[in-house]
């Protein structure tokens, strides 16, 4: 019975559309924070380097180099503090967690395999228009 409750309490406190997202993928996560009595909202862009959990204890983390020093900050997907999650760069999903970017330094340490998109495949490609016809070839030759 308390399992019953507990999913109904939980399932209305889920936020919808916080999945497209996944490890590997470049985000950009705009939090609300509150100083005194003003509230703005802070941007923390980094890669995602784990999820971890589910229902309404979902949390992923978000890695990023500040200044030389690698900083990581953990999220509840499910926050009312967080007011949304853009994602900038899509990823190949090479392993479920990214730790082995904690060991690597300067410009390897954001390096992830990036899927990209066939642009030539949205783009429709002009076809060549066919040759102009003489018209001296087309028309009876005269008689002399």
């Amino acid at each position: 019975m308390s399992q019953k409750i507990l999913n109904s309490v939980s399932a209305s406190l889920l936020k919808s559309g916080r999945d497209n997202f996944k490890v590997g993928d470049g985000v950009k996560v705009y939090t609300k924070v509150r100083e005194g009595d003003k509230e703005r909202v802070q941007i923390f862009a980094g890669i995602v380097i784990a999820r971890k959990g589910g229902g309404i204890a979902e949390t992923f983390t978000v890695r990023r180099i500040s200044y030389g020093e690698g900083v990581e900050r953990v999220f509840p997907v499910n926050s009312p503090l967080i007011e949304k999650v853009a994602v900038d760069r899509k990823s190949v999903p090479m392993k479920a967690r990214l730790y082995y970017l904690r060991g690597r330094l300067g410009k390897q340490a954001t390096k992830v395999k990036e899927r990209r998109f066939l642009e030539a495949a949205t783009v429709a490609v002009p076809t060549p228009a066919p040759a102009p016809v003489a018209a001296a070839a087309t028309a009876a030759p005269a008689a002399a």
